[in-house]
């Protein structure tokens, strides 16, 4: 799935003049032209006026969907129509957008930059009507919003306080899960994840990142000088959090650039950062973990960082929610404060 960021994209100047022409007119097959006619070839389409909207909805349903008798499926209508849709959206921007075998179906390289920016021109229009439709809305009702462990434990309860002072007519069901959810069975309203998304029914907001260091308690190297190079790491005991890295690790220079893939043989795995941070702690091995968590045992003399230079590749963190034709008021403000929020809430942890 391509990741949804709701800041507006300036370079999207060609499908915001598809937004602001809101309807097209198209030939009717059954009627003479009006002008001059379709070259030869050319597919004829049915006439009425068509929104622009639905036409890059459909395109991007078509793409995820990875056919067009699949989009047409999930979007509650037929293949012609949607095949419609699609050649009338090629019509306007004068793009040719996918190619299309008996077998097989591929984006063209104007239809990846169109489906990327129309994802995002998409987004904001929802954003846009919900502002609307709710601009003098008071956000009320309960919440129900999944956390990661760690991060819904610590580093998120300071502006979900924030969003509940704010909001006296919210209240908020706080569900502390490091796996996928079922948003329509549970009645989640959204999610925080970290970690890419790949769902396509998602809407997903990029927050922030989370950088992620190696660390060690000063036991481990007894006396020893710290590990400058990432090369050094690969002969001391180690430990691993399964759900980013099992028997080997991949580092980067924060300078140069430079890659170094680690083998590790852990002494301990984890699927908790919490525990892997206590196992660190302990002496028992070397870790990779979340900076923001890692923070405080480093000011505090009970870890320390080893090869500085070198760390693994930040994780995103993300936002997501089901698409919907309105979202309430109580999901709208609760993502404008964790927008707001979140790269405060990284960088304070960080630095701290």
């Amino acid at each position: 799935m391509q990741n949804i960021d709701a800041a507006v994209v300036p370079n999207n100047a060609h499908l915001l003049y598809i937004v602001r022409m809101t309807k097209i007119q198209t030939l009717d097959p059954s009627t003479p032209a009006h002008s001059t006619p379709a070259a030869p070839g050319a597919a004829v389409l049915p006439a009425g006026p068509i929104d622009r909207i639905e036409l890059m909805q459909t395109f991007v349903r078509i793409v995820e969907a990875g056919s067009l008798s699949a989009a047409a499926a999930q979007l509650n209508t037929t293949q012609p129509t949607v095949s419609r849709r699609l050649q009338t959206l090629e019509r306007s921007l004068g793009l040719h957008l996918l190619q299309r075998s008996t077998h097989s179906m591929r984006l063209t390289e104007d239809g990846e930059r169109c489906y990327v920016r129309a994802k995002e021109l998409l987004a904001n229009w929802e954003t846009f009507e919900s502002d609307l439709r709710g601009s003098g809305e008071e956000p009320e009702g309960t919440l129900r919003v999944i956390a990661p462990h760690a991060f819904g434990q610590q580093a998120l309860v300071k502006p979900l306080a924030e969003y509940l002072r704010r909001y006296k007519q919210v209240s908020v069901e706080w569900l502390l899960h490091d796996d996928n959810q079922d948003f329509i069975a549970d009645g989640i309203d959204c999610a925080i994840q970290v970690g890419e998304v790949h769902d396509p029914a998602m809407v997903a907001i990029r927050l922030s990142e989370v950088p992620r260091i190696v660390v060690a308690s000063p036991s481990i190297l007894n006396g020893a000088p710290i590990p400058e190079h990432a090369a050094e790491l690969a002969s001391l005991p180690w430990l691993a959090l399964r759900t980013y890295y099992r028997n080997e690790i991949s580092l980067t220079h924060s300078v140069t650039g430079e890659t170094r893939r680690i083998a590790i043989r852990p002494r301990m795995s984890t699927d908790s950062l919490y525990a892997l941070r206590s196992a660190a702690v302990e002496g028992l091995g070397v870790c990779v973990g979340s900076a923001w968590l890692l923070a405080e045992d480093i000011a505090a003399g009970r870890l320390q960082r080893l090869s500085p230079h070198w760390q693994a590749a930040p994780l995103p963190v993300y936002l997501i929610y089901p698409y919907a034709r309105f979202y309430p008021a109580k999901l709208r403000r609760f993502i404008e404060i964790m927008r707001g929020a979140m790269p405060a809430v990284i960088d304070g942890t960080v630095r701290n």
